[in-house]
Parts: structure tokens; C-alpha cells; sequence
């Protein structure tokens, strides 16, 4: 399936352009979005989630489009996002704000229920199901999130900085779990960190200043770096610099 945003134009103010005419199709299934803090790496996943509004342009998925109510309830349904913050839910528990999650996604509640039991257990947190969510950690908040999405079987979703703040292991573990969802749902993770590519996507864009520098595959991107020594972490950043600076 293909996510398509078409002629996206957006501002926050007058003199604030972020995208004016950006056309941007992703077709793989794991696709990480590169850029540097302000190139609008978070609003353009924030308008692919209907969280933002672009001024002109269209987005769709697959053949699903969020105009219309019956056409906006299909699209959320198959599309999640999470944000870089993952806000827990006063009062609720770690299950019933994962359930919850799925209820306003259009689902039952006994389905929504049934439902994060086996989302809990894909991410790790059964044994945290009965706690509090707001005493969880921030790598947990991010796995709850992730729970979330999978509790109404997204099709795709859509991951802003997940593993911001999170320290070395606990982003190695985000990776892991990430690379045990391949298969069964499609992924656009943006990151400004080189060192979360890995071995993880198999597409690559880069966006700097709202346009997009480079899009291709793992492998191509890191051909980029030349004769560049040093293992795949190396070479992401060498591909990187180059194209954020305007050399390749």
C-alpha cells in the first residue's frame, strides 16, 4: 500500500512557509524520514495523521482519503500516529487506555478490550497492563502508544522522534520491537538521529528546509557516503552531511 501526499502546502504564520507544493509517495512498507531539527519532519507526519491541516494539497492512503465523515473515520482507522509525547490518560490504566485508544478509533469497547490483551503482549508490557498509566517510563509511554495503534490493526503508522530522550538501550529495544512488526503493518519513522537507520528501513528520505533532498533505498543512501570507511553508522552520516549541506 502507498501513502501519497500530493501539492502540500502549509504555514504556521504569514511568513513561516513550511511546505509550499511538496509531493512525497511512500510505497515500503518500513520508510524512515531523516532531517535536521526545524526541515518539517514533524509536520509533514502530523498532516499525513489529519493532525494538521496543509493549506493546499492532498493526502491519501491506499485509496482512502480523510474527506468526508465516512472517508476520515476509514482513513484514522487505518492510519495511527504517534507523537513524540505520548500522553497518559488520568485515571486509566496501562490496558484500559490502550483499549481506549481502540474505542475511539471506531471499535466496540468489549472488542476494543479483547483486543489490547494481544496488543499488550506484541510490545512487552502484560505485566504492566493493571498500572497506572502515568507512571510509566518514557520508553514504556512509547510501547503503550505503539499498543494503541496495534489494538485497532492500523495499517500503517506514523512515528514522530519515538525514540527521542530514550537512553542507548532503551532505543536499541524500540528498534527491536519495531523490526518484529515487519510483515504486518507499514512504518514512517522520522528521526533526526543517524544511528537509528541500522539495518532497520528499507527506504530512506531526507527532508531539509521543507524539500526533499533524497529518496531511495537503504542501500542507495548509504552508497552516497563514496569510498567513506567505517560501518553503516559511519556511512548515514557521511550521506547525510552531504545532502543536508547541499554536497550530493
Amino acid at each position: 500500500m502507498t501513502l501519497r501526499l500530493n501539492g502540500i502546502g502549509f504555514r504556521y504564520t504569514r511568513n513561516s512557509t513550511v511546505f509550499d507544493g511538496l509531493d512525497l509517495t511512500v510505497s515500503s512498507p518500513s520508510t524512515v524520514l531523516l532531517g535536521p531539527n526545524g526541515a518539517g519532519k514533524s509536520t509533514l507526519l502530523g498532516i499525513a495523521a489529519t493532525h494538521l491541516k496543509p493549506k493546499r494539497g492532498t493526502v491519501a492512503w491506499h485509496d482512502m482519503t480523510p474527506t468526508g465523515r465516512r472517508g476520515t473515520v476509514a482513513y484514522l482507522r487505518a492510519v495511527a500516529w504517534l507523537p513524540q509525547e505520548i500522553v497518559a490518560v488520568p485515571g486509566l490504566r496501562v490496558r484500559e487506555q490502550v483499549a481506549y485508544m481502540g474505542w475511539l478509533k471506531g471499535m466496540s469497547r468489549s472488542a476494543a478490550w479483547d483486543s489490547s490483551r494481544q496488543a499488550l503482549e506484541r510490545v512487552g508490557l502484560t505485566d504492566l497492563a493493571d498500572r497506572h498509566s502515568h507512571r510509566l517510563s518514557g520508553g514504556q509511554k512509547r510501547r503503550m502508544g505503539l499498543a494503541g495503534a496495534l489494538t485497532h490493526r492500523s495499517e500503517l503508522i506514523l512515528m514522530d522522534e519515538p525514540t527521542a530522550g530514550l537512553d542507548p538501550t532503551q532505543r536499541k529495544n524500540f528498534r527491536g520491537l519495531l523490526d518484529s512488526l515487519r510483515g504486518d503493518v507499514s512504518i514512517v519513522v522520522s528521526t533526526h538521529q543517524t544511528e537509528d537507520l541500522a539495518d532497520s528501513y528499507s527506504e530512506v528520505v531526507v527532508l531539509d528546509r521543507g524539500t526533499v533532498r533524497f529518496q531511495g533505498a537503504t542501500g542507495e543512501f548509504h552508497a552516497l557516503a563514496g569510498d567513506t570507511a567505517g560501518g553503516p553508522r559511519e556511512r548515514a552520516e557521511a550521506a547525510y552531511a552531504q545532502l543536508v549541506r547541499g554536497e550530493a
